[in-house]
Order: C-alpha cells, then structure tokens, then sequence
C-alpha cells in the first residue's frame, strides 16, 4: 500500500517546478500594489495578533489577582495554557486569513528567516518588518486605551526574564524556541515536500499555531515568550518601563538567530539550496573528487 501510494506520487513530484529563489534586492516591486497591499495586511495582523494576545494576558493577570479576587484566584481566568492557545490560536486564523496576500508572517524573526532563505527580497522584509512593528504598537495601544488601569497595573504583557531565571537561560529559550517556529514555517511551506507526500493533506496555518502554542508552553515561565519581535517591542513601547526595556536585546537577538538557524538547516542542508544554485558545483563532482581512494 505504501509502496502504491509513493509511486503514485512519482509523476507529479518530477513534474514540479519550483520556484527559483527570489532577488537580493526586489526594488522592481516599488512600483508595483502587490507590495503595498501585503505590507497593510501584514500591519492589520499584527495589530490584531497584539490585541487579542495581550488583552488575554491582562486578563488572566487580572482574573488570577488574589488581592481582587481572594476566594477564587487559584483557578480564575484562562490559565498558561488558555494564554499558550490565544498566540496559538489567533497564528493559526491569521495565516490562514493572510497567507495568499502576503504569506501571513505576523513577525520580524519569521520574515528574517525567509529572507535569509531567499523566499523574499530584501525590499518586501523591510516593508513587512515596519508594517509589523507599527501593528504590534496600535495593537497594544488598543488593549492601553480599553483598559488602562490594568494594562499598567499588570505590566503591559511585556516580556522581560523573569526572576529566578538568567539571561543566558532567556536567550537560549528564544533561539530555540523561534527555532522552531521557523522550521516549522519552512516545512509546512515546502512545495516538495507537498507534492511528495501528497497523500497526506497539510493545512499549513495548522502546525504553524501549533508550534506557537507548544513554545509558549514551555517559554512563558522564562521570558513570558517572545520569539516575535514586533510582539516584545510593541509592549515595550506602550508600557514604556526600565525592566522590559533592559531585555529588549533578548527578545530580537535570539529570534533572529534561531531564524536564521532554521532557514539554513532546511534550505541549505535538508534541501541543500545552496548545492543547486552554485551552477559551477556538481555534487557528482564533489562525490568523486572528495572520495577518490586511487590518489
């Protein structure tokens, strides 16, 4: 049955043409809506990403408040993991919402890494990134202007290391876990690899959330869980206090280099992108050359 159903693919796998890699630079498309039309797609994202996000942090921080509610703060509110389903949650309505206007990024580390991955030009990321950044600060703005007095009593969900945890510690969890965000992102982009196991139906917004919600389990005791920039920054800017400025760096760095860890491990080693697009460089070549017993 296996076997039936691999060869079956055969035919629409050799016949896939994939897309070549998209241009350092990108400035033809200036002059093009396309852009235009993503970069506000990308802004009104976020913004709504950041909203639903933080207002359920404010929330649950408010709900769980003993000096509020004494009897029945122990189980009040949505809990970590009604927190781990909002992210989750609002990545997977959002791409699905966005992927075919502007790829559904919602987040600098997500739009670094295909860049490095050459998926976009470098023109389309920076339109992406400020669109984003703008996003997230009206979309906390918004949870500021609801709720005044709980955003600033309950910290503005801003993200900060967290006491009894270092900064080593912090960062690390932000590598790994934007790691697997983007990994996640590439794998479930993969037109070969769709083509390949056609038989198995991938709806990629679906282990896109999926991943979200899974780091924000494990990274919420550390750091509150960035592995998105514009999300960290947008907090910062409307709460506007030392400590989460202090970590700031934290929150770009590590997802900036977990992205860039992920584009490279599956473009230029699992698919080895990078053998493909040296014309020069054969790998029949380098396999005899390298392996030559008789010299």
């Amino acid at each position: 049955m296996e076997e039936a159903s691999r060869s079956s693919n055969k035919p629409s796998l050799a016949k896939l043409k994939l897309p070549p890699p998209a241009p350092f630079l990108g400035l033809d498309e200036l002059s093009k809506w396309p852009l235009y039309r993503a970069t506000i797609t990308e802004f009104v994202a976020t913004l709504l990403f950041l909203y639903v996000t933080v207002a359920t942090v404010i929330g649950y921080s408010h709900q769980s408040d003993p000096k509020v509610f004494p009897e029945s703060s122990q189980c009040g509110g949505v809990g970590v993991l009604g927190i781990a389903w909002a992210f989750g949650g609002m990545i997977f309505v959002l791409v699905y919402c966005t992927a075919g206007i502007s790829g559904g990024h919602i987040n600098p580390a997500v739009t670094f890494g295909l860049l490095v991955g050459r998926k976009l030009p470098l023109t389309r990321a920076l339109f992406y990134m400020v669109a984003q950044m703008l996003g997230a600060i009206c979309g906390v703005g918004l949870v500021k202007g609801f709720q005044k007095s709980l955003f600033t009593r309950y910290g503005g969900g801003a993200n900060f290391v967290h006491e009894g945890y270092s900064t080593g510690t912090a960062l690390g969890a932000e590598i790994v876990g934007t790691f697997v965000l983007v990994y996640t992102v590439f794998s479930a982009t993969d037109e070969k690899r769709r083509a390949r196991d056609s038989h198995v139906p991938i709806l990629a917004p679906l282990p896109i959330g999926f991943s979200v919600f899974l780091v924000h389990l494990a990274t919420i005791p550390i750091t509150g869980t960035g592995i998105n920039p514009a999300r960290s920054f947008g907090a910062a800017v409307i709460y506007n206090h030392d400590k989460p400025w202090d970590d700031q760096w934290i929150f770009w760095v590590g997802p900036f280099i977990g992205a860039a860890i992920a584009a490279i491990y599956h473009e230029y080693m699992l698919r080895a992108s990078a053998l493909k697009a040296l014309g020069s460089f054969k790998w029949s070549s380098f396999k005899t050359d390298s392996f030559r017993t008789d010299s």
